[in-house]
């Protein structure tokens, strides 16, 4: 049967979801705290072992063994390591006292044999605590230390205090580790509270804060909404890990597409690219690895059920599903959907497109405060203009239509773009 001190370590791992080892880790240290504070000398590096079984430990100072150095040449090293910490020192004073920058001050590096007696033994002195035999160089040495008496009421203190400390560190690796691993996915939160503009979710273990940019504008945050979130970035700051959550990021569409639309998550339908503004409006272009598949009708779904399904939940978002095309052009040119597009010129040195409308579809190409436009170009990462059809233009255009509709075996005549890098798209009704 486990003894009670094991016990209520079980309980504590339990509880605070650690692991066994870091607990004991932690009680080692508190002890070797203890110690130090009671029986310990400056030059000993105390670690401790603690059984769990009848609640004793065993005390050892741990030394590296190293070359034998001239006491003498040890001081000197030793003054001139302290002189050249004081030169930095100053040296660091007086750049603040001008105003000059002082990261490129750097400490210089003291000659000589670095001893350093806590954690160092000399060979000489090894041999001699080993009765005569030759220890190894680097080797580590473990000298048991005795215990005198039982801790005092202020080593007692020291050592509740490193275990408390240690056992905070330790849930915070753990909980860090665990919503790192979920960086770059969506979770499920609680709307905890704002404290000012920022609105803080509770994600169940800990909190991930959801900044002013990261929220989708119009949206309301009360306490107690459930809500799905976007890990963005997952940190370990001196307070504990800090996770910042985004529902205003294209990833969180991006995401959202992976788990509501099956040919999005196995890999039968790509995202190529998404484009948007939150709260108003995304761009989402998709393609598919499999010809017998339809990547926008996958992800619009039957009636619309699937979309409609992500709309709702990113707050009536309007979005559009565009097919992806590995010719710039006519991506371009669907990309301004629900705009139709003439044609598109590209200028590859420039990255940038010039597309001509019709009259009737240049505010519709361009947008409400120019949203389309912007978000086609941030889509596609081409710089587009739009201009409108000069009038002679359309009227040839209207000319190639009526022939095209009378029934003939003549060639149809085609409108010529005006630059050699022309790309010519079919005009639709």
């Amino acid at each position: 049967m486990p003894s009670p001190i094991e016990q209520a370590i079980r309980q504590i791992c339990e509880e605070k979801g650690l692991a066994y080892e870091s607990v004991i880790d932690a009680i080692q240290s508190a002890l070797a705290a203890a110690y130090r504070k009671d029986f310990g000398d400056k030059n000993q590096n105390i670690d401790v072992e603690f059984n769990t079984e009848d609640g004793t430990s065993r005390v050892f100072d741990v030394k590296t063994v190293v070359e034998d150095i001239d006491l003498e040449e040890l001081a000197r090293i030793e003054e001139e390591r302290k002189q050249k910490a004081a030169d930095f020192a100053e040296k660091i004073e007086m750049a603040r006292n001008k105003g000059a920058d002082i990261a490129g001050i750097e400490l210089e590096e003291s000659d000589g044999t670095r001893f350093n007696p806590k954690t160092d033994i000399m060979l000489s002195e090894a041999r001699i605590l080993r009765f005569g035999s030759t220890p190894e160089l680097g080797e580590v040495l473990r000298l048991e230390l005795p215990q005198p008496g039982e801790f005092g009421r202020m080593a007692a203190m020291t050592a509740k205090q490193v275990i408390t400390q240690k056992l905070r560190e330790a849930e915070r690796e753990v909980v860090f580790n665990e919503y790192k691993e979920q960086e770059g996915t969506i979770v499920n939160g609680t709307i905890q509270r704002s404290e000012g503009r920022m609105v803080l979710v509770d994600l169940g273990r800990t909190a991930g804060i959801l900044r002013t940019e990261d929220q989708v504008p119009g949206e309301r945050y009360k306490p107690g909404d459930r809500v799905k979130v976007y890990v963005q970035q997952v940190a370990l700051t001196t307070k504990g890990p800090q996770i910042v959550l985004s529902r205003a990021a294209d990833e969180f569409v991006r995401k959202m597409f992976e788990m509501e639309i099956p040919e999005v998550g196995d890999g039968a339908v790509l995202i190529k690219a998404v484009s948007r503004e939150a709260g108003s409006r995304s761009k989402v272009a998709v393609t598919t690895t499999d010809s017998q598949v339809d990547p926008i009708g996958a992800c619009i779904g039957q009636r619309g059920t699937r979309i409609q399904t992500i709309i709702s939940e990113i707050g009536g978002e309007k979005v559009d599903i565009i097919e992806w095309n590995e010719d710039p052009a006519s991506f371009i040119g669907k990309a301004l959907a629900p705009a139709k597009v003439n044609r598109v010129e590209l200028n590859e040195a420039e990255q940038s497109a010039l597309v001509h409308v019709n009259p009737d579809q240049l505010s519709l190409a361009i947008g409400k405060g120019g949203q389309n436009v912007r978000l086609a170009a941030k889509l596609t990462g081409w710089k587009i203009n739009i201009a409108e059809i000069a009038a002679a233009a359309k009227e040839a255009v209207e000319v190639v239509e009526g022939v095209r509709g009378e029934e003939t075996k003549e060639e149809t005549p085609v409108v010529e773009a005006p630059a050699s890098e022309a790309v010519e798209v079919p005009v639709t009704e």
